[in-house]
C-alpha cells in the first residue's frame, strides 16, 4: 500500500476536498428516514388535529431537498474520485514504462516479459479500480454504518443494539476472509503471466503453427495455461466469495429480530409505527453499505496484490550505475579486454569466455560462427544491455561503464536480425523520433536499397506499416531496419545478422554503400554468411563463446580450420 500511497500523494488535497462533499452527500441520505420517521409519527397526526398542512409541506420539501443534495453531492465527489484514479494511474503507468525501458537485460530476463506486461495492463487496471472504489464507497460505507447506527439509537436504543449485536460477526468474517483471499490473488497474477507468455508465443510464431499443423498442440497449450488461471481465480474468488453469503446471513438474521422485537414494542407501546419503518430503511442501509465494504476488501486484496508486483520492478536498483573508472586503452578505438559472461553470473557457464580484441576508428570488425557462439551476447554487452562478469570494455579509451547510457547508446546505429517495424509511418520508422531531416531519411532508404519499393507503396514515406510491417516482406523489413540504423550520425554501426532475408546482391550492395558512404564509421557486423565479413578489417571466429580464429579474411584461411571449412561450405571454395 506504500505505493498506492505514493502515488496519490500529489491529489491528497483534491482527495480530501472531494471526501469532505462525499461526507455532506451521505449525511443528507442518512437524515431522510429519520425525516420520514418524524412525518409519519408527528407531523402527520398534527395535521389531523389542526387541519394545517405547512408543517407537511415543510417536512416534505425538507426531505426533497436533502434527496437533491445527496444525490448532487454524490456525483461531484464520485467524479473527483475518478479524476484522482485516473491521474495517479496515468503517472503510475508512465513511471511504470519508463522503469521497464531502464531495466538492464538481466533484469527482463528475471521478470519475463509477459510479466511485464501483465503489470502494465491488468495489476495497474487492478490498483485504478481499488482508487476509485475506495474513495466512492471507502468513506460513504463506514459512514452509513456508524451514522445509522447513531440515529437508531436516538430512534430505538433497544432495537439498535439488536442490529449492532451482528456487527461483530460480520467484521470478525470480513477480516478472517480477507487474510485468506490476499495471497490467492497474488497467485492467480502470476498465473496470468504464464498464459501471457504461451499467448505472446503462440501469436508471434501463428505462422510456425499453422505451417506445421501444430494448431492442436497449441490449443491444448494454451488450455493448460487457461484451466491454471481459472482453478486459481476460482479459488481465490471462492474463498471471497464466502464473505458475501455469512454476512447476509448474520444481516438477515438482525433484520428478522429487528422485526420481532420491534412488532413487540408497537403492541406494548414502547415506540411507534414511523420509528420502526425509518429503522428498517436503516437496516437496509447498512446492509448494503457492509456489502459494499465487503466488495471493497475484494478490490484491496487485488490492489494489494498488484502493488506488490508493480513495486518489485519499480523498485528494482539500477544494476547498470554509471561508474568513475580511468581508462587504461588508447583514445579513439574499441578494445575488448579479456571479456568473459554469464547469464546467471556463474563463471562455470561462461557465454563468452576471454575476448579480446582491438578496433581503430573506421575499422570494420566482422563477426562470425555458429548459432549459440556468443554473437549477439557480444553486440549486448557493447551496448551495455548487460555488464560483463568479467573484464572491461573500452572505447574511446573509456570504460564503457563511465559513460551514462544515454550518451554511450547514442553512439551506435543498430538493425538486429529481427528487430521491430512499428505501426507507424515509413518515415517515422527510419527517423524514429530523431527528427531527422527528409534528405537523411531518403539516402538512408537509398542506401539500405530500400527507396524503389517504399517509393511503391499507396504515400510512399507516409505509407503507414502494418502491425509488425507485416505488408512488408522480410527482407523489405531487413532494408528498412538497416536504413534505421544507417540514418543517424552515429559513430558505430553495429549489423546484427541485418542481411539474412536478403539475396547476396542486395547484401553486396548494401556493404558496398556503407563503405562508400559511412566512411570514418567503425563498423560491427554479426553475420552467418561468410561473404558478408570476408572484407572487414578483422574477423573473430566464435565457437561456444570462445575466440578460435582472429585476424583477416587471408589470415584466418591460412590459420583457422572453422573458418576454412565455412568458407568452403559457403564459397564452394572458390577465393573470390
Amino acid at each position: 500500500m506504500k505505493l498506492i500511497f505514493k502515488y496519490l500523494k500529489p491529489y491528497y488535497g483534491r482527495m480530501l476536498f472531494g471526501l469532505f462533499v462525499k461526507i455532506c452527500g451521505t449525511v443528507a441520505e442518512l437524515f431522510m428516514p429519520w425525516i420520514l420517521a418524524h412525518i409519519l409519527d408527528n407531523v402527520i397526526p398534527e395535521t389531523k388535529l389542526s387541519g394545517s398542512m405547512n408543517s407537511m409541506i415543510f417536512w416534505s420539501l425538507m426531505m426533497l431537498l436533502m434527496a437533491i443534495l445527496a444525490r448532487n453531492f454524490n456525483v461531484f465527489a464520485n467524479r473527483k474520485a475518478a479524476e484522482v484514479s485516473k491521474n495517479t494511474i496515468f503517472i503510475l503507468r508512465n513511471d511504470l514504462f519508463k522503469k521497464i525501458l531502464h531495466l538492464s537485460g538481466k533484469q527482463t530476463d528475471k521478470v519475463g516479459i509477459p510479466s511485464l506486461i501483465s503489470r502494465m495492463t491488468t495489476d495497474t487496471y487492478n490498483i485504478h479500480h481499488a482508487i476509485n472504489m475506495m474513495q466512492r464507497m471507502g468513506v460513504r460505507a463506514p459512514m452509513i454504518i456508524l451514522g445509522g447506527l447513531v440515529i437508531t439509537a436516538t430512534l430505538d436504543p433497544v432495537l439498535t443494539l439488536v442490529l449492532a449485536g451482528t456487527m461483530p460477526f460480520i467484521v470478525a468474517v470480513i477480516v478472517v476472509i480477507s487474510k485468506k483471499g490476499i495471497p490467492l490473488y497474488g497467485k492467480v497474477q502470476q498465473s496470468i503471466d504464464v498464459m501471457v507468455r504461451t499467448l505472446r508465443e503462440d501469436v508471434a510464431g501463428i505462422r510456425v503453427i499453422k505451417a506445421l499443423s501444430k494448431k492442436e498442440y497449441e490449443k491444448k497449450r494454451f488450455e493448460k495455461a487457461n484451466v491454471e488461471v481459472s482453478d486459481k481465480e476460482l479459488l481465490a474468488s471462492g474463498v471471497m466469495a464466502a464473505s458475501s453469503p455469512l454476512i447476509n446471513l448474520f444481516l438477515n438474521m438482525g433484520l428478522t429480530l429487528v422485526v420481532i422485537v420491534g412488532a413487540y414494542r408497537v403492541n406494548a407501546g414502547l415506540t411507534q409505527a414511523g420509528k420502526i419503518v425509518a429503522f428498517l430503511t436503516y437496516f437496509t442501509m447498512i446492509s448494503n453499505a457492509v456489502i459494499a465494504i465487503n466488495r471493497i476488501f475484494v478490490m484491496f486484496s487485488k490492489a494489494l496484490a498488484s502493488s506488490e508486483r508493480v513495486g518489485l520492478v519499480l523498485d528494482a536498483e539500477d544494476n547498470l550505475q554509471v561508474e568513475k573508472l580511468l581508462g587504461s586503452a588508447s583514445n579513439n578505438r574499441l578494445e575488448f579486454k579479456n571479456v568473459s559472461f554469464s547469464y546467471q553470473d556463474d563463471l562455470d557457464k561462461l557465454c563468452l569466455e576471454n575476448v579480446s580484441f582491438t578496433l581503430k576508428p573506421g575499422e570494420n570488425l566482422g563477426i562470425i560462427g555458429a548459432t549459440g557462439s556468443g554473437k549477439t551476447t557480444l553486440l549486448n554487452l557493447l551496448m551495455r544491455f548487460y555488464d560483463v562478469t568479467e573484464g572491461e570494455i573500452y572505447i574511446d579509451g573509456k570504460n564503457i561503464k563511465s559513460y551514462p547510457l544515454q550518451e554511450l547508446r547514442q553512439k551506435f546505429g543498430v538493425a538486429f536480425q529481427n528487430d521491430v517495424v512499428f505501426h507507424d509511418t515509413v518515415r517515422e520508422n527510419i527517423s524514429f523520433g530523431r527528427d531527422l531531416t527528409d534528405e537523411k531519411i531518403v539516402e538512408a532508404a537509398k542506401q539500405a536499397n530500400a527507396y524503389e519499393f517504399i517509393m511503391d507503396k499507396e504515400g510512399g514515406f507516409d505509407h503507414v506499416a502494418a502491425i509488425k510491417g507485416a505488408d512488408f516482406s522480410g527482407g523489405q523489413k531487413q532494408r528498412m531496419l538497416v536504413a534505421r540504423a544507417l540514418a543517424g550520425d552515429n559513430g558505430f554501426l553495429l549489423l546484427d545478422d541485418a542481411s539474412s532475408a536478403l539475396d547476396y546482391k542486395t547484401d553486396a550492395y548494401i556493404r558496398k554503400q556503407i563503405r562508400e558512404h559511412k566512411k570514418g564509421i567503425t563498423t560491427v557486423t554479426v553475420a552467418q554468411r561468410i561473404s558478408s565479413v570476408m572484407q572487414s578489417d578483422l574477423i573473430l571466429v566464435l565457437d561456444d563463446g570462445a575466440v578460435i580464429g582472429q585476424g583477416t579474411h587471408e589470415e584466418l584461411m591460412e590459420t583457422c580450420e572453422t573458418y576454412r571449412e565455412i568458407y568452403k561450405s559457403q564459397m564452394g571454395g572458390v577465393n573470390n
